[in-house]
């Protein structure tokens, strides 16, 4: 999980009150005052949110207090919503090549085409594409349908092999799941 940023814009003693309170918060706090500041700690942060009281420019993560005062455990509750909600949007798409899958849709698309994916199959997909090694068969039955067995079974040859004919038949691509001798990899 991405270690989740607060950023405190131009507001001091916000910044003290919710330090005073640090340890019952699932987020960093950080204190910026200037502009320039903000914009070189953003660039090396994966997840933040700004609280600022003026909506700042070509920055998507922010929240704007329009009405203050504001009880502090409303603020906390507000932030704690919307990293959820960011957190949440991150986790809808993945890109794989030039794939893209929706994980709450289950679909694969590419180029306007969308092919709808089974969970079983997007488990495959996703456990192929985070290696860029060649997974074996047994290796896949153990972590994606989580069971291992010495008795000979095809199952997940089987999956794969009508996934990959899914996706041939739906974008004519015969090589983004890629057969091996010894499994399967993911250009």
């Amino acid at each position: 999980m991405n270690i989740q940023n607060l950023i405190i814009f131009k507001l001091n003693s916000l910044y003290y009150i919710l330090k005073e309170i640090d340890q019952g918060l699932h987020f960093n706090l950080i204190e910026i005052q200037n502009e320039n500041q903000l914009y070189n700690e953003i660039k090396n942060l994966k997840s933040f949110l700004i609280i600022t009281t003026k909506k700042l420019q070509h920055i998507d993560n922010q929240y704007v207090l329009e009405k203050i005062p504001i009880k502090i455990s409303q603020l906390i509750e507000k932030i704690n919503i919307k990293f959820l909600r960011m957190q949440f949007s991150n986790q809808l798409e993945i890109k794989i090549n030039d794939y893209l899958i929706n994980l709450n849709a289950r679909e694969l698309s590419l180029n306007n085409k969308k092919l709808k994916l089974t969970e079983k199959e997007i488990s495959i997909i996703l456990y192929l594409s985070h290696k860029k090694v060649t997974i074996s068969i047994k290796e896949l039955q153990l972590n994606v349908w989580k069971y291992q067995s010495d008795i000979e079974t095809h199952t997940v040859e089987t999956h794969v092999y009508r996934l990959r004919k899914k996706i041939f038949k739906t974008f004519n691509d015969e090589n983004f799941i890629i057969s091996k001798k010894n499994g399967y990899k993911i250009k």
